[in-house]
């Protein structure tokens, strides 16, 4: 047996054996997946155990994460860290390989993957980053940033229509560094794919513009490194190469669904031992693996101090690009620039999503990879950056991102380009088109990344369009969410506060939820935002009652406050733009806001009402939208629904009473 087989084996032996003793994983995948996963790992990939987050490194996305141990074998053998212990800690609790790839969890992990379709999607933003960024900082001879980016995909990815929403505008876009190895098996986890995929994959991916490739035999390493070779050389086009796999190979599951959620069994185990002439203990590595492994790192940690040696020249000749390129990665921002009046200003009424266009336009100067775009929507959601190029394959110095009508891509596509580095990504699109981008969501909370979505027509107020384009519970939905911030601001300058909130995040994504129709500017709203709930318009005799709303709704509280002040009611107005900000504040200074002593408490919220129930307690009233809406003109859609001063007042005035 040559070393490349032994070294094969020995991650398909690794995989088997952690599943085993944890009873519970998915074995086959690694077992069918394995040679071209080592190929692509120990003769193509540039990448470094020592230096995970080496910039120029190669990318590896695992899309089909339920197969992790296949990573987490190879993260071990590759000197990434990962010890034998770690794997036979396989699925245990607080240990480095959980039952999928979770980035920042475990160095090496590229991406959390799992949800399938989006470890694909991820890497078609990753690619474009690199794409990018090597259009901007490279010159004659200084190829900075030069690196691919990898995937090994299965049925179960390319049947997400999420990947195809993705691969479909990296064609568009010409990605040529982007190379997917589809595992092509056959089998889901009720049988044979047959069963409700028949389509030609390859032939799907050449009418998205995609080179494709087929390796007919997934154990043949010559024909593997062949095909992505040959793939690398098409810098047009980006590669799907086809390689026929047999899941869990060489046991009796071998072909069967059976092979694909669960251990394989001692049985079974034995006879895989039996066919690949396994002789070792279980977890042991060769020691013809580890010295052949041990040559191979070394040459691959050459590779970063041939990069690194090009890096100090390219600093001597070209100092600024060096500084500016340190600065996109190291995610510097304009603090200064944020703080100033010319940041914070605003001299008329606009809408919100007006009023983030302007500061999306005013960041843009000063933040040169802010990157980002719209889901075909950039009219509507004012988030075009006027003096940038877009992004295309004729230009991909271009910075506007036209995502198309793919939300779902979107939101996986912005995640890919965070993760990848160097840029910050938004994106826009209606609120009630969230649910579309969803999962990605999540995956942004889960993985730390500080993507900024821009969510306009967060309500009633969109109108006409009626009640498909209506968002009712969403802001709910988010406030659930981990880790995640969601900003509704009631006038421009609560906007400015929203975007300072995004840019200046470092881990947590963030939703700024903007209205389509006109909102005056407030009488003292401003930086006071940035607590993400604060006194708006103090009472003026003693407190009775407590208002408070979000975005459109606050100037109805606001009008509603002075009424019921002339009656004698002592009324505070708070604003709440982030119930998530708000809850970072000091226990003095919530308490200073909404004293636990006043109890008559109103919210005003166009939306869903559960998440207020925290804010207005047992004797609180909440005015909002627990149905949903209708098609009219805005104004009469806040009547028909209670969102009104009137109402406001007379809740009051029976709640005091």
């Amino acid at each position: 047996m040559n070393i490349d087989q032994l070294c094969v084996n020995t991650v398909r032996m690794l995989a088997v054996e952690a599943v085993e003793k944890s009873k519970s994983g998915h074995p086959g995948m690694p077992l069918g997946a394995a040679s071209m996963a080592y190929t692509l790992w120990a003769k193509v990939m540039n990448h470094n155990g020592k230096n995970p987050n080496w910039i120029n490194r190669d990318r590896f996305v695992l899309s089909a994460g339920h197969g992790s141990m296949l990573l987490y074998s190879l993260l071990h053998l590759f000197d990434y860290g990962l010890t034998i212990d770690d794997l036979k800690n396989f699925r245990q609790l607080d240990s480095l390989t959980p039952g999928h790839p979770e980035y920042g969890h475990t160095k090496g992990v590229e991406a959390t993957t799992g949800p399938l379709g989006q470890g694909i999607s991820m890497a078609v933003g990753m690619a474009i980053a690199e794409t990018h960024l090597s259009k901007i900082f490279n010159r004659d001879k200084f190829n900075i940033i030069d690196h691919y980016t990898y995937v090994i995909a299965g049925d179960g990815d390319l049947m997400e229509g999420v990947s195809n929403e993705a691969s479909s505008l990296a064609g568009a876009l010409k990605l040529g560094k982007l190379i997917v190895l589809y595992d092509s098996n056959s089998i889901s986890i009720e049988g044979s794919t047959d069963i409700a995929f028949t389509e030609n994959v390859r032939k799907r991916y050449e009418a998205l513009g995609w080179e494709t490739l087929y390796v007919e035999d997934g154990n043949d390493l010559k024909a593997i490194e062949k095909a992505i070779l040959q793939a690398k050389k098409n810098l047009n086009q980006p590669t799907l190469i086809e390689i026929r796999t047999h899941i869990g190979y060489g046991t009796e599951k071998q072909d069967s669904a059976s092979a694909h959620g669960e251990p394989l069994g001692e049985h079974n185990i034995e006879l895989l031992k039996k066919n690949l002439n396994w002789e070792y203990k279980a977890f042991e590595v060769p020691d013809e693996v580890k010295s052949h492994l041990k040559e191979v790192c070394v040459n691959l940690e050459n590779k970063e101090k041939e990069w690194n040696e090009m890096y100090k020249k390219y600093m001597d000749v070209y100092p600024e690009l060096a500084k500016e390129l340190k600065a996109w990665i190291n995610k510097d921002i304009p603090v200064n620039y944020l703080d100033s009046d010319d940041f914070w200003n605003f001299e008329k009424d606009l809408s919100t999503r007006e009023a983030s266009g302007v500061l999306i336009n005013r960041l843009a100067e000063v933040i040169p990879n802010l990157i980002g775009g719209s889901a075909d929507l950039s009219p509507s959601t004012k988030t075009y950056m006027k003096n940038r190029k877009d992004f295309s394959s004729e230009d991909y110095t271009g910075s506007n991102i036209h995502f198309g009508v793919r939300e779902h891509a979107m939101g996986a596509i912005l995640n890919g380009l965070s993760l990848h580095g160097g840029v910050r990504p938004f994106g826009a699109t209606f609120f009630i088109f969230s649910d579309y981008m969803k999962p990605a969501m999540r995956l942004s909370s889960m993985m730390k990344q500080p993507v900024t979505y821009v969510l306009t027509h967060d309500s009633i107020g969109v109108g006409e369009d009626g009640p498909t384009h209506q968002p009712i519970e969403q802001l709910t939905v988010f406030r659930a969410q981990p880790n995640f911030i969601i900003f509704r601001p009631c006038d421009a300058r609560e906007t400015a506060a929203g975007w300072y909130t995004a840019i200046k995040s470092t881990e947590t994504p963030v939703g700024l939820v903007l209205s389509r129709q006109t909102l005056p500017l407030l009488s003292g709203t401003g930086k006071d935002a940035l607590k993400g709930g604060y006194i708006l318009r103090k009472e003026t005799k003693k407190l009775k009652l407590i208002l408070l709303a979000t975005g459109s709704e606050l100037n109805l509280i606001y009008k509603a406050s002075e009424i019921l002040e002339e009656k004698g009611i002592g009324t505070r107005v708070v604003s709440m733009p982030s119930f998530e900000l708000f809850e970072m504040q000091d226990d003095d200074y919530k308490q200073k806001v909404l004293p636990s002593n006043v109890r008559a408490r109103i919210a005003v919220e166009a939306g869903s009402s559960l998440s207020w129930y925290k804010y207005v307690g047992l004797d609180g009233r909440i005015v909002s939208i627990d149905s949903f809406g209708a098609s009219a003109p805005a104004n009469k859609l806040f009547d028909k629904f209670g969102l009104s001063v009137e109402k406001i007042v007379e809740n009051a005035l029976d709640l005091i009473n």
